[in-house]
């Protein structure tokens, strides 16, 4: 991908895969970002009417979330790898082209089996957008600029994360369950956009076996194996737990609507979006302390929300918890992007399958939790997981600063 790590008089890497030194304008980034992010999100208030509407049970929950998710754990370092040879534009269409197509037509299901199906055919395109999103910003961005970078990019998927729930929830009040499901199609649009404007590729002459062979000093990095491993157990408690279990603990603990829980799943993305864009500001800290601190963060919300007695004390549990997400995802995103020049692209889609993994295993595990256990007592058991199996992994984190000083002044913007 970079033919050479000399980086210009602003601090930009010239001679990328990715444009030739050519940045992408940000709104594209943000687009393809965001696009990744309605897979789940904005279907998530509504399970319980999806279910009802399929004709299945509530345990079944996890199906439908995770057929989203499943296809990224194998075809996420596929595309990272077809990525750093072919370049970022000519595979970053094809996905958005099927994510659209696959989401939409999920809109005519009659049954539980073609909603899976067609989901599962819909993560198969979401499995390389985020992580190229992620992979442009590393592409283009160096030092603290770059993990200001990733820190707005986040903050832009947080607050999708914040809007989808609740667009999702409204439009199932007042169309069913089916309406959110015509909101893909919109990925077609930014196809065309991303089409027209993120400049063209230059293909590296390399074939896989070589490929694979430049992963390994990245994978010998101190931290980047944790971070795998940190990535995919964080991303099970937000998919298993925020995402999955959250909507059915409101209606049966509490009998909210689909818009009210929209409202409710969107409200920690403030608290998560502040996080992510300090980014840049707390690189001063070491990744270990940055981690570890969003651990705690993660295991005190949902000890609280295992406990919390009303709606109103729920949200304010909840807030820790996206407080947490902001200060573990774009920490874990910029380990796995400084870690190669030349294999980044597989690097962070590694860092996506291994994410893939646990959204997959998690919102099965979290709907069969919910269904055997009940809402509060996973919530509970959830919170004592975080500090036997992710702080482990997030007190193994590099020590010093987070930052790498770049050799001259970085580019604004």
């Amino acid at each position: 991908m970079v033919q050479s790590d000399q980086r210009g008089p602003r601090g930009e890497r010239p001679g990328t895969a990715a444009g030739d030194g050519v940045r992408p304008a940000l709104p594209i980034v943000f687009a393809i970002t965001a696009t990744g992010i309605m897979t789940t999100t904005l279907i998530t208030p509504s399970l319980p009417e999806i279910l009802r509407g399929v004709g299945a049970a509530p345990g079944q929950a996890g199906l439908v979330i995770g057929a989203a998710t499943l296809p990224g754990i194998v075809l996420a370092p596929v595309i990272g790898l077809l990525a750093d040879r072919f370049g970022r534009r000519e595979v970053l269409v094809p996905c958005l082209v099927l994510f659209g197509l696959a989401g939409g037509l999920a809109a005519t299901s009659p049954s539980l089996g073609w909603l899976l199906a067609w989901r599962f055919l819909q993560g198969a395109g979401a499995a390389g957008l985020v992580n190229l999103a992620v992979v442009l910003i590393g592409d283009h961005w160096v030092g603290g600029r770059r993990a200001a970078m990733i820190g707005r990019n986040s903050a832009v998927l947080t607050t999708c994360i914040t809007v989808l729930p609740l667009i999702g929830g409204v439009l199932t009040d007042l169309g069913g369950w089916r309406a959110p499901f015509l909101l893909y199609p919109l990925a077609l649009g930014t196809a065309g956009l991303v089409a027209r404007r993120l400049p063209p590729s230059t293909r590296r002459r390399v074939d896989i076996g070589e490929q694979l062979r430049d992963l390994r000093p990245a994978l010998r990095q101190p931290g980047v194996v944790r971070a795998l491993g940190a990535g995919a157990i964080t991303f099970a408690l937000v998919f298993g737990l925020l995402l999955t279990v959250m909507p059915l603990h409101l209606e049966q603990a509490f009998g909210v609507s689909p818009s009210i829980r929209g409202l409710v799943l969107g409200l920690p993305a403030v608290a998560n979006t502040v996080a992510a864009l300090s980014a840049g500001r707390l690189q001063r800290f070491s990744k270990r302390a940055l981690l570890t601190t969003a651990t705690v963060l993660f295991a005190i919300s949902l000890a609280f929300v295992a406990v919390a007695p009303s709606l109103l004390l729920l949200v304010a549990a909840i807030a820790f918890f996206g407080a947490g997400q902001g200060l573990m995802v774009p920490n874990l995103q910029d380990i796995a992007v400084r870690s190669s020049d030349t294999s980044r692209g597989a690097v962070v889609a590694l860092f996506v399958s291994s994410a893939r993994t646990g959204q997959t295993a998690g919102t099965v595990a979290g709907a069969a939790a919910f269904g055997a256990l009940g809402g509060p007592t996973t919530f509970a058991l959830s919170a004592g997981a975080c500090l036997l199996l992710l702080l482990p992994l997030t007190l193994g984190a590099p020590r010093g600063s987070s930052a790498e000083p770049p050799p001259g002044p970085l580019v604004a913007g």
